[in-house]
């Protein structure tokens, strides 16, 4: 089991840049895929961006593509979202989770994982 803190978060004006924070503990963290997801006031989650155990693996929701990147770092338990030209749509409650395989990190948007509080992502005009 892998227990996630999000940090990283805040006011950014559009156009700006944020790079949030996972950071993972307990029993082999290097073994899942990470991913990061998001949710709008008013709205249903939505997933964001996944990356495989090892890192050589990416995948992206159109909407971000190109605009933010995921990465991580097995040393520090950790992975990072690093997001830039930020729109106002961006606002929402960011949240990291974990699966078996980077193909299975997507399904996780509306299943049954459990969610921490995420970290609050606003974006003003």
């Amino acid at each position: 089991q892998v227990q996630l803190v999000e940090s990283g978060g805040g006011l950014v004006q559009a156009g700006g840049s944020l790079r949030l924070s996972c950071q993972a503990s307990g029993r082999t963290f290097s073994s899942y895929a990470m991913g990061w997801f998001r949710q709008a006031p008013g709205k249903e989650r939505e997933f964001v961006a996944a990356i495989s155990w090892s890192g050589g693996a990416t995948f992206y929701a159109d909407s971000v593509k190109g605009r933010f990147t995921i990465s991580r770092d097995n040393a520090k338990n950790t992975v990072y979202l690093q997001m830039n030209s930020l729109k106002p749509e961006d606002t929402a409650v960011y949240y990291c989770n974990a699966e078996s395989h980077i193909t299975a990190v997507q399904a996780l948007t509306n299943g049954p994982a459990s969610w921490g509080q995420g970290t609050q992502v606003t974006v003003s005009s």
